[in-house]
């Protein structure tokens, strides 16, 4: 199956392509490279990369494909707060183009990297893929659109499914300390203590960035029948908490952390309980393994073997809003997004402070 793996060197696609080739697949990535060198591992090799924005694909580009997985995407709350018309830009136009011309294309298969947090502010019901969508955040909303839109493109030669990921977790060769457990972790982990952002009462589903990668395998290997132009939660119903628990996992993990509360910090309206049965039940081969519990561990042994530094933490290398807002500060990208000049491998480079060289 020859697949082509947009956003392929963000945090999910260095893990996704990696697995990909090892499930027999023949990967193509395509990525604009805004976190080329955002690197807290080794990123993968063994795939053909083109260094592309998703703006700019044309449809004899995505000829010969059997299947596209759609990562690409201003991919956060507080990223998608930057513009939230340039959000919807990308996120939501860009996406409902590229799936079009991938259609035109006679591409398969269109599978899209979707996300819980379209649900937005729904309390603490259990809810699964027919609950009301209730985003709070432009790319929440962004991502409802994508849902709604692309799904009227199906028919039986084209194929689109939606994974409506849980928070993910985990470490990934293109870390980002910009997601909840992530963050937590690494606070613990450098100053002992557990900075708290909001009260800790809103609840959130998390699932490792491994069992993100598998969710999408699985859905590139399903029958159609058994995935046309259907949305899945991703992640296990159990791996439902309130930001509260999370960090009574990692003082399991650090005895001596002590829980901070930040001076505004309060309720958060992204609340959302979510049932999973769905993707368990119907999306063959789909069987998360990850914990909570064993993801805080990981995440532990990664920092202290890199290990992990306050520059890490505080630096642009692994937050998304302040790699874009440092290569706009320093006129690399327009207020389009888009590189001032052509991006290369070689063009950026880190030093060991964290600090861009060119």
């Amino acid at each position: 199956m020859r697949v082509l793996v947009t956003g392929s060197q963000g945090y999910i696609g260095s893990i996704l392509t990696t697995r990909l080739i090892e499930a027999g697949c023949d990967v193509e990535g395509l990525d604009v490279g805004w976190f080329n060198d955002c690197m807290f591992q080794q990123p993968p090799n063994g795939y053909v990369l083109r260094r592309q924005d998703m703006r700019d694909v044309a449809v004899d580009e995505l000829i010969g494909f059997d299947a596209i997985v759609h990562l690409a995407a201003l991919s956060n709350d507080p990223l998608g707060n930057l513009d939230p018309d340039l959000t919807m830009r990308l996120n939501h136009e860009g996406t409902l183009r590229l799936a079009k011309l991938a259609k035109q294309a006679e591409v398969r298969r269109f599978i899209v990297s979707s996300s819980c947090s379209i649900y937005g502010k729904a309390g603490d019901a259990l809810i699964d893929e027919n609950a009301q969508l209730n985003p709070v955040t432009a790319y929440g909303k962004s991502k409802a659109l994508i849902d709604r839109d692309v799904s009227h493109l199906a028919d039986a030669w084209f194929t689109p499914v939606f994974l409506r990921h849980a928070t993910a977790y985990g470490v990934s060769p293109r870390l980002r300390l910009d997601l909840v457990l992530n963050d937590l972790v690494a606070s613990a982990f450098l100053s002992g203590k557990i900075l708290m952002l909001s009260d800790g009462t809103p609840w959130r589903p998390l699932v490792h960035v491994e069992d993100i990668s598998r969710a999408f395998i699985a859905a590139l290997k399903a029958p159609q029948e058994a995935v046309h132009n259907e949305a899945f939660n991703i992640g296990s119903t159990s791996e439902n908490y309130q930001i509260s628990e999370l960090a009574d996992f990692i003082r399991q993990a650090i005895p001596d952390a002590t829980i901070e509360y930040a001076p505004n910090a309060g309720p958060d309206l992204r609340c959302y309980r979510v049932d999973f049965s769905k993707a368990e039940r119907c999306l063959p081969g789909f069987n998360p393994q990850w914990t909570v519990a064993r993801g805080v561990e990981q995440l532990l042994s990664a920092y202290r073997t890199r290990p992990l530094t306050a520059n890490d933490a505080s630096g642009p290398s692994f937050r998304r809003l302040a790699r874009l807002q440092q290569l706009g500060a320093q006129g690399l990208i327009d207020e389009e997004l888009r590189w001032t000049e052509p991006a290369t491998e070689e063009a950026f480079q880190y030093s060991p402070s964290g600090e861009m060289t060119k």
